[in-house]
């Protein structure tokens, strides 16, 4: 991976913080915290047995900043030492941190038996990634440059959780737009390091190892090759890696970026692979918000195989992209086939989405 600074220092309440940079980093000031008191998160895991999964308890989290005014953002640098933010003064481009309210955590405490239902401690790790100190920017506005910064501060975070012999899955995500839940408008996004595999991926594994044994190939690597040949629901292809509209989209602009080969994560790219994906994916982020002429309120998820436990040549790494707008000003909203059976409804073809995106005009955005 290429060359990039970065800082580990420790708040006051004793959580890691690390400060990443395209240059020197500098800081001014003492590190600062919203609270100096330690994080006392008791997260748990209880079973559903008709599932077959782990549900995520917090009760901590409902007392979480929510859309607090401009001059209160606790992700903006400080400005007055009464009134510290999470992020100190000085010269740096991006800043990871333990969240203050975490849903895992790697000292949760085994909980209280819970009659009819099995619990265990909810162990993981969750992270704040702030990927700017501007607070009015978005990904979009970072430049091809620091999106590159980004993807390796993701792969970054990504091999240091998973130093944890109990991490299972590294989750990088960001949600934007108070149409998906976002409770803080500064630039941001989250790390999510489970002690278990998630069944999404769970499930994932299952079915491209078992393509990979009938077939003596990645899936992806099919994939790829049909999507170039078909020319319908392409957005860009920059040699290393592609957005595309998947022709199995569960939502009206679902957009994947990707790499063109097979690969665990974002460790294991090239450095020209992970500038060709930075590229790629901010185009598609662009796109995205010119087309209704806004900024589209989104969850994205870069999608990296389970760690420690073994290889995974199988694999797609890619990051998918749900935009929450069908239409302008019009939701999509999970109904009870989503819910209720797990089968979604699209109400459009994905070759039609892909036409409407590659047509956007990004000059303005």
């Amino acid at each position: 991976m290429a060359d990039f600074q970065f800082l580990d220092v420790r708040k006051p309440d004793g959580r890691p913080m690390t400060l990443y940079g395209l240059h020197d980093i500098h800081v001014d000031g003492p590190i600062p915290s919203p609270s100096p008191t330690p994080v006392d998160a008791r997260s748990q895991l209880r079973w559903h047995p008709v599932r077959g999964e782990w549900v995520a308890y917090a009760a901590h989290r409902q007392d979480r900043t929510f859309l607090p005014p401009a001059d209160f953002n606790p992700l903006a640098p400080t400005t007055d030492p009464e009134h510290p933010t999470e992020l100190p003064q000085g010269r740096y481009d991006m800043a990871v941190f333990a969240n203050r309210f975490p849903s895992l955590t790697l000292s949760a405490p085994d909980p209280d038996p819970v009659p009819g239902v099995a619990a265990r401690a909810g162990v993981g790790a969750c992270e704040v990634v702030v990927f700017t100190q501007d607070a009015s920017a978005s990904l979009t506005d970072l430049g091809d440059e620091r999106m590159a910064l980004l993807l390796r501060v993701w792969a970054d975070r990504t091999e240091r959780l998973r130093l944890d012999p109990r991490i299972r899955h590294v989750l990088p995500f960001e949600n934007r737009g108070v149409e998906v839940g976002v409770t803080l408008h500064h630039p941001h996004g989250q790390i999510y390091a489970y002690d278990h595999v998630p069944p999404v991926q769970a499930r994932a594994v299952e079915t491209l190892r078992t393509h990979l044994t009938q077939h003596g190939r990645p899936w992806l690597t099919d994939f790829v090759a049909e999507e170039r040949a078909a020319q319908l629901r392409l957005l860009r292809d920059d040699g290393l890696a592609l957005s595309l509209v998947p022709p199995f989209a569960r939502y009206s602009y679902e957009t994947w970026v990707l790499p063109t080969r097979p690969a665990a994560h974002l460790s294991d790219l090239t450095d020209d692979e992970l500038d060709a994906l930075a590229r790629v994916l901010r185009d598609a982020l662009r796109r995205l918000d010119a087309l209704f002429a806004r900024r589209m309120p989104y969850l994205m998820t870069v999608q990296q195989a389970p760690v420690n436990d073994g290889e995974h040549p199988e694999w797609p790494l890619r990051i998918e992209i749900y935009p929450a707008l069908r239409a302008p000003n019009k939701l999509k909203y999970l109904a009870g086939t989503e819910l209720g059976a797990g089968v979604f409804a699209n109400d459009s073809l994905p070759e039609a989405k892909a036409a409407e995106l590659r047509g956007v005009t990004l000059e303005d955005v």
